[in-house]
């Protein structure tokens, strides 16, 4: 298990508002948000990055979309939301452990960044 703040969120040694959660992975709402509903999705397997992944990771890559589709459901996001991965330093990653987020609950602008 990852020792970065979301190792310690899924380990239970610091405290998150957890909206969802499974066998695979673990969903709460980010404390920093970026839109009315940001919330952060991750896998509980430690992969710090999108491109840190492997083939045999394809299930947990694809159970974390999915989930993605129930969560937004849950939180209401029947109008659209868009879901980001930050991967590395030059693509905006902070903590090293992969994670989606979910952000809605007002019109997205493009270009993104």
């Amino acid at each position: 298990m990852s020792d970065t703040i979301f190792g310690k969120i899924i380990r239970r040694e610091i405290p998150a508002d957890i909206v969802y959660e499974d066998d695979l992975c673990l969903a709460f709402n980010d404390i920093s948000p970026q839109a009315p509903t940001h919330i952060l999705v991750i896998p509980k397997k430690n992969i710090p990055r999108l491109s840190d992944s492997h083939s045999e990771d394809h299930a947990i890559l694809g159970h974390l979309l999915c989930m993605v589709r129930q969560i937004a459901a849950n939180a209401g996001l029947s109008n659209g939301y868009r879901v980001v991965i930050n991967n590395g330093q030059d693509g905006g990653q902070t903590v090293d452990h992969l994670h989606l987020h979910i952000l809605g609950g007002r019109a997205m602008a493009w270009p993104p960044g």
